[in-house]
């Protein structure tokens, strides 16, 4: 979680000057990490933040574009939260806020997804709406197969509005329920890094980007060692397969063997590990690898038409039991 804790420290500490740009950053914050309650008949707007930065910086907002003020407490860890939470509550003026911000609409019912004023915003509008949704419920895994920059939502309007900023800003996100909660997911490291810098986590992305580089230089490594192995593995096996096919083919045919078969056959049994391309230059006079490659096949099927007409085990009948012929 330290890329989450880092990405969210540098957006809580971002400047942001324009007005229209804190409002949708901060009704997102509100609409993802809290709600409306009712206390004493009156309607209070409570969000719970994982940061006491992110805590300072909705109360500054509240504060500079609303007037509000708002109460502010700490809940110690306990239970399933394992770590402290930062509340912020706005009950004076609760329900002027909510209208305000678009959590409740004209006719004071709770808007289920996010106001439509705020999906269909300016570019640097729907980037604040991503950042206060990262702000208040966003995660960033690690660079590697299972990369996912990730939104918990309140509820499914709220992720297709998400999604919907997320394309309108040109990036592709998908939105998935699971076990009952909603939750918007990017994957592609690309629109990770892309939706990163949008939304003003410049030098975190960088490490992120560092750190991925880093990880697919090393797979790619591992990739490599293990074809390197793999067609080893093969190379072996298929010589020893060779071998034992060329020495039954020895056995089969005896004296009533072509002079220049039984020397390409003596040869693959005298340089067991080299290539084709290695009898052949072993050979006197040397040879191509076609050529060492056609006598000996010649040598086997003339072994195994041999077998064939005299009712005996042919060329296969020395392999290893655990030859697969791949």
């Amino acid at each position: 979680m330290a890329l989450t804790a880092d990405v969210k420290e540098e957006l809580s500490r971002l400047a942001v000057t324009k007005t229209t740009v804190r409002a949708a950053e901060l009704a997102t914050i509100l609409r993802f990490a809290g709600g409306l309650h009712l206390i004493s008949g009156r309607v209070a707007v409570e969000v719970e933040l994982d940061t006491p930065s992110i805590a300072r910086r909705v109360r500054k907002d509240l504060v500079e574009l609303y007037g509000m003020r708002s109460d502010a407490a700490m809940l110690s860890p306990g239970g399933i939260r394992k770590t402290p939470a930062y509340v912020v509550r706005v009950l004076e003026g609760g329900e002027t806020l909510a209208r305000q911000t678009g959590l409740l609409d004209a006719r004071r019912r709770p808007v289920r997804g996010l106001p439509n004023k705020l999906t269909t915003g300016s570019h640097d509008e729907l980037a604040a709406v991503w950042r206060g949704a990262f702000l208040a419920h966003g995660s960033l895994t690690d660079p590697g197969r299972s990369a996912a920059l990730e939104i918990t939502c309140p509820g499914n309007e709220a992720a297709m509005a998400l999604v919907g900023a997320a394309g309108r800003l040109g990036i592709s996100a998908k939105a998935r329920e699971v076990r009952g909660v909603h939750r918007v997911v990017i994957r592609d490291g690309d629109k990770i890094s892309k939706m990163l810098r949008l939304i003003g986590a410049v030098s975190t992305v960088d490490d992120w980007e560092a750190l991925r580089a880093r990880r697919e230089v090393r797979a790619t490594a591992n990739r490599l060692v293990n074809f390197d192995d793999a067609n080893l593995r093969r190379s072996a096996q298929a010589a020893v397969a060779a071998c034992a096919r060329v020495e039954r083919a020895l056995e089969i045919l005896g004296d009533d063997l072509p002079e220049h078969l039984r020397y390409a056959g003596q040869l693959r049994l005298n340089h067991r590990d080299a290539s084709l391309d290695e009898l052949g230059h072993f050979a006197d006079p040397p040879m191509t690898k076609d050529a060492v490659a056609g006598r000996i096949r010649r040598l086997l099927a003339m072994a195994d038409k041999q077998a064939e007409s005299l009712g005996i085990p042919g060329t296969d009948a020395n392999l290893p039991p655990d030859y697969d012929g791949a």
